[in-house]
Protein backbone atom coordinates (compact mmCIF):
# COMPACT_ATOMS: atom_id res chain seq x y z
CA UNK A 1 0.00 0.00 0.00
CA UNK A 2 1.43 3.37 -0.93
CA UNK A 3 1.07 6.54 1.10
CA UNK A 4 -0.06 9.88 -0.25
CA UNK A 5 2.63 12.56 -0.55
CA UNK A 6 2.29 15.28 2.08
CA UNK A 7 4.17 18.45 1.19
CA UNK A 8 5.03 19.46 4.73
CA UNK A 9 8.37 20.94 5.70
CA UNK A 10 9.58 17.71 7.27
CA UNK A 11 8.50 15.62 4.32
CA UNK A 12 10.23 17.94 1.89
CA UNK A 13 13.43 17.95 3.89
CA UNK A 14 13.48 14.16 3.92
CA UNK A 15 12.65 13.93 0.23
CA UNK A 16 15.38 16.37 -0.66
CA UNK A 17 17.99 14.03 0.82
CA UNK A 18 17.10 11.18 -1.52
CA UNK A 19 19.82 9.93 -3.82
CA UNK A 20 18.76 10.15 -7.47
CA UNK A 21 20.59 7.24 -9.04
CA UNK A 22 20.17 6.38 -12.70
CA UNK A 23 19.95 2.84 -14.05
CA UNK A 24 21.22 4.04 -17.42
CA UNK A 25 22.99 7.04 -18.94
CA UNK A 26 21.62 10.04 -17.09
CA UNK A 27 21.82 12.34 -20.08
CA UNK A 28 20.95 10.12 -23.01
CA UNK A 29 19.69 12.89 -25.26
CA UNK A 30 22.31 14.99 -27.05
CA UNK A 31 22.06 18.65 -26.14
CA UNK A 32 21.90 21.27 -28.85
CA UNK A 33 24.61 23.89 -28.92
CA UNK A 34 24.31 26.16 -25.91
CA UNK A 35 21.42 24.20 -24.36
CA UNK A 36 21.81 22.16 -21.16
CA UNK A 37 21.34 18.40 -21.30
CA UNK A 38 17.72 17.27 -20.75
CA UNK A 39 18.61 15.46 -17.53
CA UNK A 40 20.02 18.61 -15.98
CA UNK A 41 16.91 20.60 -16.88
CA UNK A 42 14.58 17.90 -15.54
CA UNK A 43 16.54 17.56 -12.30
CA UNK A 44 16.39 21.32 -11.79
CA UNK A 45 12.58 21.24 -11.95
CA UNK A 46 12.42 18.14 -9.76
CA UNK A 47 14.51 19.71 -7.00
CA UNK A 48 12.50 22.95 -7.17
CA UNK A 49 9.33 20.90 -6.72
CA UNK A 50 10.83 19.03 -3.75
CA UNK A 51 11.56 22.39 -2.16
CA UNK A 52 8.06 23.69 -2.97
CA UNK A 53 9.80 26.58 -4.73
CA UNK A 54 7.54 27.71 -7.56
CA UNK A 55 9.83 30.60 -8.44
CA UNK A 56 12.75 28.26 -9.08
CA UNK A 57 10.44 25.84 -10.89
CA UNK A 58 9.34 28.63 -13.24
CA UNK A 59 12.96 29.10 -14.32
CA UNK A 60 13.17 25.44 -15.36
CA UNK A 61 9.73 24.84 -16.87
CA UNK A 62 6.79 26.39 -18.68
CA UNK A 63 3.82 27.58 -16.59
CA UNK A 64 1.74 24.56 -17.65
CA UNK A 65 4.51 22.13 -16.65
CA UNK A 66 4.95 23.85 -13.28
CA UNK A 67 1.22 23.73 -12.63
CA UNK A 68 1.10 20.01 -13.45
CA UNK A 69 3.99 18.84 -11.30
CA UNK A 70 2.63 20.66 -8.25
CA UNK A 71 -0.54 18.55 -8.48
CA UNK A 72 1.32 15.27 -7.85
CA UNK A 73 -0.42 13.48 -4.98
CA UNK A 74 2.08 10.75 -4.10
CA UNK A 75 5.33 10.93 -2.18
CA UNK A 76 8.31 12.00 -4.28
CA UNK A 77 9.85 9.38 -6.61
CA UNK A 78 13.18 8.19 -5.26
CA UNK A 79 15.18 7.34 -8.39
CA UNK A 80 16.20 9.26 -11.47
CA UNK A 81 15.74 6.76 -14.30
CA UNK A 82 17.60 8.66 -17.00
CA UNK A 83 16.39 10.14 -20.26
CA UNK A 84 15.14 8.59 -23.48
CA UNK A 85 15.62 11.24 -26.10
CA UNK A 86 14.23 14.38 -24.50
CA UNK A 87 11.95 12.57 -22.02
CA UNK A 88 13.37 12.14 -18.51
CA UNK A 89 11.81 10.01 -15.79
CA UNK A 90 11.81 9.90 -12.00
CA UNK A 91 10.41 6.64 -10.65
CA UNK A 92 9.32 4.97 -7.42
CA UNK A 93 11.19 1.98 -6.02
CA UNK A 94 9.42 1.59 -2.68
CA UNK A 95 5.74 2.35 -3.35
CA UNK A 96 3.16 1.06 -5.84
CA UNK A 97 1.27 3.65 -7.87
CA UNK A 98 -1.31 3.09 -10.65
CA UNK A 99 -0.21 2.91 -14.28
CA UNK A 100 3.05 2.06 -15.99
CA UNK A 101 4.61 5.51 -15.74
CA UNK A 102 5.58 4.72 -12.13
CA UNK A 103 6.23 8.32 -11.17
CA UNK A 104 6.97 11.45 -13.18
CA UNK A 105 8.11 11.95 -16.78
CA UNK A 106 9.27 15.31 -18.13
CA UNK A 107 9.52 16.41 -21.75
CA UNK A 108 12.46 18.81 -22.16
CA UNK A 109 12.65 21.30 -25.03
CA UNK A 110 15.80 23.39 -25.07
CA UNK A 111 16.38 24.79 -21.61
CA UNK A 112 12.92 24.14 -20.15
CA UNK A 113 10.56 21.32 -19.26
CA UNK A 114 7.58 21.84 -21.54
CA UNK A 115 5.32 18.97 -20.42
CA UNK A 116 5.00 16.80 -17.34
CA UNK A 117 3.31 13.39 -17.10
CA UNK A 118 2.27 12.00 -13.71
CA UNK A 119 1.06 8.76 -12.19
CA UNK A 120 -2.54 9.65 -11.40
CA UNK A 121 -4.86 8.81 -8.54
CA UNK A 122 -8.23 8.42 -10.29
CA UNK A 123 -11.22 7.17 -8.33
CA UNK A 124 -13.67 6.41 -11.18
CA UNK A 125 -13.16 3.49 -13.61
CA UNK A 126 -14.89 5.39 -16.42
CA UNK A 127 -12.49 8.33 -16.04
CA UNK A 128 -9.51 5.99 -16.32
CA UNK A 129 -10.92 4.39 -19.48
CA UNK A 130 -11.64 7.75 -21.09
CA UNK A 131 -8.16 9.04 -20.21
CA UNK A 132 -6.52 6.04 -21.87
CA UNK A 133 -8.74 6.28 -24.95
CA UNK A 134 -7.98 10.00 -25.34
CA UNK A 135 -4.24 9.30 -25.09
CA UNK A 136 -4.54 6.63 -27.79
CA UNK A 137 -6.37 9.07 -30.07
CA UNK A 138 -3.52 11.57 -29.64
CA UNK A 139 -0.86 8.92 -30.16
CA UNK A 140 0.44 9.82 -26.69
CA UNK A 141 2.00 6.75 -25.05
CA UNK A 142 3.19 8.58 -21.95
CA UNK A 143 -0.34 9.89 -21.46
CA UNK A 144 -1.55 6.29 -21.62
CA UNK A 145 1.03 5.16 -19.07
CA UNK A 146 -0.41 7.64 -16.57
CA UNK A 147 -3.43 5.34 -16.13
CA UNK A 148 -2.59 1.94 -17.68
CA UNK A 149 0.04 -0.76 -17.33
CA UNK A 150 2.95 -0.87 -19.75
CA UNK A 151 1.67 -4.10 -21.32
CA UNK A 152 -1.77 -2.57 -21.85
CA UNK A 153 -0.36 0.53 -23.52
CA UNK A 154 1.91 -1.57 -25.71
CA UNK A 155 -1.04 -3.69 -26.87
CA UNK A 156 -3.36 -0.74 -27.51
CA UNK A 157 -0.77 1.28 -29.41
CA UNK A 158 0.13 -1.56 -31.76
CA UNK A 159 -2.65 -0.18 -33.93
CA UNK A 160 -2.64 3.55 -34.58
CA UNK A 161 -5.95 5.31 -34.02
CA UNK A 162 -7.45 6.25 -37.39
CA UNK A 163 -9.72 9.33 -37.21
CA UNK A 164 -11.14 8.30 -40.61
CA UNK A 165 -11.80 4.74 -39.47
CA UNK A 166 -14.64 3.29 -37.41
CA UNK A 167 -16.24 5.47 -34.76
CA UNK A 168 -15.88 4.31 -31.16
CA UNK A 169 -18.80 4.75 -28.77
CA UNK A 170 -18.24 4.66 -25.01
CA UNK A 171 -20.73 2.25 -23.44
CA UNK A 172 -19.84 2.78 -19.80
CA UNK A 173 -18.38 0.38 -17.24
CA UNK A 174 -19.88 -2.74 -15.70
CA UNK A 175 -18.75 -4.84 -12.74
CA UNK A 176 -16.83 -8.03 -13.43
CA UNK A 177 -15.25 -10.60 -11.14
CA UNK A 178 -12.17 -8.59 -10.16
CA UNK A 179 -13.06 -5.04 -11.10
CA UNK A 180 -14.76 -3.30 -14.00
CA UNK A 181 -15.01 -3.74 -17.75
CA UNK A 182 -15.29 -0.44 -19.64
CA UNK A 183 -16.44 -0.86 -23.23
CA UNK A 184 -15.98 1.07 -26.46
CA UNK A 185 -18.16 -0.33 -29.22
CA UNK A 186 -17.61 0.17 -32.93
CA UNK A 187 -18.96 -1.28 -36.13
CA UNK A 188 -17.91 -4.91 -36.15
CA UNK A 189 -16.98 -5.31 -32.50
CA UNK A 190 -15.91 -3.73 -29.23
CA UNK A 191 -12.85 -2.94 -27.17
CA UNK A 192 -13.01 -3.81 -23.45
CA UNK A 193 -10.75 -2.08 -20.96
CA UNK A 194 -10.40 -4.16 -17.80
CA UNK A 195 -9.99 -1.75 -14.90
CA UNK A 196 -8.65 -2.76 -11.50
CA UNK A 197 -8.03 -0.98 -8.21
CA UNK A 198 -10.20 0.89 -5.72
CA UNK A 199 -11.15 4.39 -4.71
CA UNK A 200 -8.44 4.21 -2.05
CA UNK A 201 -5.56 3.00 -4.22
CA UNK A 202 -6.79 4.53 -7.47
CA UNK A 203 -7.83 2.68 -10.64
CA UNK A 204 -5.77 1.63 -13.66
CA UNK A 205 -6.41 -0.29 -16.87
CA UNK A 206 -4.69 -3.65 -16.38
CA UNK A 207 -5.58 -5.26 -19.72
CA UNK A 208 -7.54 -4.88 -22.94
CA UNK A 209 -9.56 -7.43 -24.90
CA UNK A 210 -11.55 -7.24 -28.10
CA UNK A 211 -14.89 -8.69 -29.18
CA UNK A 212 -15.98 -9.33 -32.76
CA UNK A 213 -19.61 -9.36 -33.90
Amino acid sequence: MFRRLVLGAAALTAAATLTLASTGPAFAAPASAGAPAPGKVATKLFRAWLAADRTAAAKAATPAAVKTIFTYVYRAPDRFDGCSGNVCRFVHTSVRVPGGLDGIAMVVTGSKVTKVYLSRHITRPSTVAKHLFAAWKRGDRYGGLEVATSATVQKLFRVKYDPRGVTHFFQGCTKESQGYSCAYSYEGGAMLMHVRGSTTTGYEVRSISYLAD
